[in-house]
């Protein structure tokens, strides 16, 4: 089971279906079911591990803003036709359930706005976590040595990271959204302890899982420094020539599935060993972060 916050919601992914859920003004549940094969269940050979991890990447990329947009409209349409309390002024607390057969297709600017969407995260992206510590690790006049140079950019990375996310944390609209991120991962805990899916078993269990994305996050910023000191120090020997800024830049943005996919597996195999004392020391910095990404729900 893996899941996702979203604008006053959650949205979750189990084998064969998602599910979205999201709370609405007048405190309604509007449930959006959808069924969903991963690409690595229908063609075999992409189950292999690492392969998996790095088609994941992506599915979870598409599947994350579509969650996330369908909770914005729901947030839109409650903004712009909210609706009142009963006439004995209780407010309604029904659940309405939206299955895929019911569901009108997007039409072709929903599909423009989300590709868009797409293209400006992964731009912005780009640009702040690869163009960036590469350009500074170069003004330091690094790019001689790999070792050195990756570390320092790789470090650059690190900090980016944590920066941006104690940016973001400090709006009051994600934090709400990190209240929810808490939520969930309770809610996963409660699951896979075998407990009663209630809110008071939820509760019990602690708000920092081990399989968050968060930490794949600083899995592939810490993992990458290594597989890029690797091949910087390859290049020269296959190309014959120094790399310039665009050729690492190049070479580093073409192994990001193979890193997305190694630390996919990682990270998988730490949800499992969990317990072990190894595991618990290489699974603290990965929580440490989730301090920042996720908050105590109400």
């Amino acid at each position: 089971v893996g899941g996702q916050a979203v604008i006053e919601g959650v949205m979750m992914r189990v084998p064969g279906k998602i599910v979205t859920a999201v709370r609405t003004a007048n405190c309604e549940i509007v449930v959006r079911e959808e069924k969903y094969e991963s690409r690595t269940r229908r063609f075999h050979p992409l189950g292999l591990p690492v392969l998996r991890g790095a088609i994941s990447f992506f599915e979870m990329m598409i599947i994350g803003l579509k969650a996330l947009n369908f909770s914005a409209d729901v947030a839109m349409q409650q903004e712009e036709g909210r609706q009142g309390e009963g006439d004995d002024g209780e407010v309604r607390n029904e659940s309405l359930v939206t299955r895929d057969e019911d569901m009108s297709k997007s039409g072709w600017k929903d599909q423009v706005a989300l590709a868009g969407t797409m293209l400006f995260s992964i731009g912005m992206g780009v640009g702040l976590f690869f163009l960036l510590p590469l350009t500074i690790a170069q003004y330091f006049g690094l790019e001689k040595n790999a070792l050195e140079f990756n570390l320092l950019a790789g470090g650059v990375r690190a900090v980016l990271l944590v920066l941006y996310l104690w940016v973001i944390s400090r709006w009051r609209e994600i934090q709400r959204v990190f209240q929810y991120h808490g939520a969930e991962h309770k809610s996963i805990f409660t699951l896979e302890a075998g407990a009663e899916l209630t809110i008071d078993e939820a509760r019990s269990f602690g708000r920092l899982h081990p399989r968050c994305g968060t930490s794949f996050m600083l899995i592939v910023v810490l993992f990458a420094i290594a597989v890029f000191a690797c091949a910087d120090s390859l290049f020269p020997l296959v190309f014959g020539h120094p790399q310039s800024l665009l050729e690492r830049f190049a070479t580093h943005f073409a192994l990001l599935p193979l890193i997305a996919g190694i630390s996919f597996e990682v990270l998988k195999f730490s949800g499992k060993k969990r317990n072990h004392p190894v595991t618990r020391v290489l699974i603290a910095p990965g929580l440490w972060l989730q301090r920042i990404t996720t908050c105590e729900p109400d």
